[in-house]
């Protein structure tokens, strides 16, 4: 297998490969098919999305793929975001359609020509939704399993509010959902408001999720749009309020996508394989049985081990499959399954189990009833990810104060002063994309290319 350090490109292919999460090889590029472990974890991933903003009074729903042409007219400068990227639908068998349809790009176009049709009065306000859907984006880039792809596995809520202030709310809200989750994955990141020009068409401000990646990058992994009253106006989205007025909703959203797994992937995986957080592990503790006397006995605890675990909701399976152990071990590691159990005639006989945590060399001998104890070693599985992960992202996002240290090979903190024309200076000089002012950082400095004051900002390369 590659060496993660040497070659991250060739690493990151080949462990998606040898794991099984994807197949890049259907026709159509960009367009790739979900292998059933794959397909698992992302699966369980969206759970923990589906949990946490559900317990923030979000309802899911589930819109069309196709948005109409007159659609998605409607948009004014979001539209144009995207002109480049969509797919479009002009035939229906061999007739050609009385409108063009696109396949979604986003669903703001859609959703909220439905919107005046749900939203008549404050009573229906804060109106919360969130869907877990795919959508297509025509990507001319190199495209990247999980990262840059043209069929995207993609969550995205949306509300709407009385004013700009209850919006404002949400805005924290997202936060808190963002927080729970990235705890979940053991993913380390910057919180940055984008720039005015690469912030989400049609939003009056975006923040991102960026966290450090090998290959000397960064990676959105996320974003929260504030909307303002931009898209109520255009799609005439107003509700009645106590007073009989008439007025404007306030609009956010909340955008995740598959590249949660690829960071996932990138920052915890290592030369054995994946490293997988146990909450998104689709198996959780593998058994692997050691041949020799008594075998049969020797299953037969092992699926007493099995039981007792199940009933604890641990997802577990005993792999029965007629490898060597050695292979067994070798690729559980690969498939990153938090914990590992062997079971042969000592364990038998001891009425107990020889552990291996994925994250740590050694071995641990524990008792049958030491099962009760068992999500005390999937946390400490987590905290190894946590102070690995914490580690990388420090070592990685490096404060400079001149722009003679710019080429780090890292993301960069440094005082900017906004100005798209010293962005540009930086970005020509080191191919570092301004990724915006960390958020809630209000510490000044002199910019550290026209020397004019500035806010604390953080660049980098980007996949």
């Amino acid at each position: 297998m590659e060496n993660k350090k040497e070659n991250f490109s060739e690493w990151y292919n080949e462990i998606i490969d040898l794991s099984k999460l994807s197949d890049k090889r259907y026709a159509i590029k960009g367009m790739n098919i979900w292998l059933p472990y794959g397909l698992k974890l992302i699966h369980l991933i969206d759970d923990l999305i589906r949990n946490y903003s559900d317990e923030k009074n979000f309802n899911e729903v589930s819109f069309p793929v196709l948005i109409s042409r007159e659609q998605l007219e409607v948009e004014f400068e979001h539209v144009k975001g995207f002109e480049n990227e969509i797919y479009w639908v002009t035939k229906g068998g061999n007739d050609k359609l009385d409108i063009d349809l696109a396949l979604r790009p986003t669903s703001e176009s859609a959703m909220y020509t439905m919107f005046p049709l749900w939203i008549r009065s404050h009573t229906d306000l804060p109106f919360k939704i969130y869907q877990i859907v795919n959508v297509y984006r025509y990507e001319t880039k190199h495209t990247r399993s999980f990262i840059r792809v043209r069929e995207i596995h993609f969550y995205e809520a949306h509300t709407a509010h009385v004013n700009y202030d209850d919006s404002e709310k949400q805005m924290k809200e997202y936060l808190e959902i963002w927080k729970k989750l990235s705890d979940d994955l053991c993913i380390y990141y910057s919180l940055n408001t984008r720039p005015d020009w690469d912030k989400f068409p049609g939003a009056v401000y975006s923040i991102a999720f960026d966290t450090a990646m090998p290959g000397s990058r960064s990676l959105q992994v996320g974003t929260i749009h504030e909307y303002g009253e931009n898209f109520a106006k255009n799609y005439n989205i107003k509700y009645l309020d106590g007073n009989g007025n008439l007025n404007y909703v306030s609009q956010t959203t909340f955008g995740l996508s598959e590249r949660l797994l690829a960071a996932v992937i990138g920052i915890h995986g290592d030369n054995k394989g994946l490293i997988l957080p146990y909450k998104i592990a689709p198996v959780q503790v593998i058994i692997v049985p050691i041949p020799g006397e008594n075998y049969d006995k020797i299953m037969d605890y092992s699926y007493d081990i099995i039981n007792k675990l199940k009933a604890m909701n641990i997802r577990c399976d005993i792999d029965k499959r007629d490898f060597t152990p050695g292979y067994k071990f070798n690729d559980w590691e690969m498939k990153g399954a938090p914990l590992r159990f062997e079971i042969g005639g000592r364990e038998l006989s001891d009425h107990g189990i020889t552990l291996s945590l994925r994250t740590q060399k050694k071995k641990i001998k524990i008792n049958y009833d030491d099962l009760n104890n068992i999500y005390d070693y999937l946390n400490m599985v987590n905290n190894d990810i946590k102070n690995s992960s914490k580690k990388f992202f420090d070592e990685n996002l490096i404060f400079i104060d001149s722009l003679d240290k710019i080429n780090e090979d890292k993301m960069v903190k440094l005082y900017w002063c906004g100005s798209k024309e010293c962005s540009d200076k930086i970005e020509n000089i080191s191919e570092k994309a301004a990724l915006g002012n960390i958020y809630s950082e209000n510490s000044g400095g002199k910019c550290i290319v026209c020397g004019k004051d500035g806010r604390l900002s953080v660049f980098s390369r980007t996949y």
